[in-house]
């Protein structure tokens, strides 16, 4: 933007299709009435018409309220929820504590933005297939970009335990034949053929079920970035009722230190003031 003009334009001013309150009245939420056209909505489906401007159908929501549930994982060691923990022990707020751990979830390698990543990947993927592009072809492009294919591999351990039980939940709603989730098992096919135990992981599967389902790689991310927070809250709880500032301490003989250099002196410095 260069000049006033576009500032100028929205002083006191700003056009929205997203809805608004009128006081007293009533509140308009994408084009609908909260309060009588959508009050026999459950927050998820809010939520996701929130975020699309869509309507679900009861498999979908069933789906994608399983995405959730199936990743709620009250495990402190996680990383997110080891933020959320070490608010709790230094008695912060639960507010604080949970931002903090959704922050961090905006990881490459395990959060939103391999999410995105998985999901460009797979929608990207199905028209280069349409468009005649050999599968083998693109994912030897995509390992020789990125050295990985997002949606597939695990670290540690190869195997992730909650496709099973989405999986079986596919199958049980008539949702298991969805173009993207098809070609993500032929993706893994080719993928274990080139390396061992390059199985397709948890953001794999719900991207390409949110590609199935219709979403874009931004709605999908904005559907995911509070998908943890039933696994956060019981981690905050736990080290809230411990003792102050007990959450996983380290002792200094637990560090490693292998510098050949035993005493450091510090340079003193002034603070400036202003």
């Amino acid at each position: 933007m260069r000049g006033p003009e576009k500032l100028l334009e929205s002083e006191n001013h700003w056009e929205t299709r997203m809805g608004g309150w009128f006081r007293n009245e009533r509140v308009v939420y994408r084009g609908q009435d909260l309060h009588t056209d959508l009050m026999d909505m459950s927050w998820m489906e809010l939520y996701l018409y929130g975020i699309t401007g869509r309507r679900f159908t009861e498999a979908q929501l069933k789906v994608l309220n399983a995405m959730w549930v199936c990743t709620s994982y009250p495990d402190p060691r996680i990383w997110p929820n080891r933020v959320v923990a070490l608010a709790g022990t230094a008695r912060s707020t639960g507010t604080l504590g949970i931002s903090s751990g959704i922050a961090v979830s905006e990881a490459t390698i395990y959060g939103g933005k391999a999410i995105i990543m998985a999901t460009d990947f797979i929608l990207n993927t199905r028209k280069r297939v349409e468009s005649g592009s050999d599968l083998s072809d693109i994912i030897n492009q995509e390992l020789e970009k990125y050295r990985c294919v997002y949606g597939f591999g695990r670290p540690i351990i190869h195997t992730d335990e909650r496709r099973p039980y989405l999986v079986k939940l596919l199958e049980n709603v008539g949702m298991d034949q969805g173009p993207h989730f098809l070609l993500s098992i032929e993706i893994e096919k080719i993928l274990l053929k080139k390396k061992d135990n390059i199985y397709m992981n948890y953001g794999g599967l719900i991207a390409a079920l949110a590609a199935d389902i219709g979403f874009t790689s931004r709605q999908f991310y904005l559907f995911i970035s509070t998908m943890f927070i039933a696994g956060k809250l019981p981690c905050f709880i736990d080290s809230s009722e411990k003792h102050e500032g007990t959450f996983f301490p380290l002792r200094c003989s637990c560090v490693a230190y292998e510098s050949d250099i035993t005493r450091r002196s510090w340079s003193s410095y002034k603070i400036a003031k202003y």
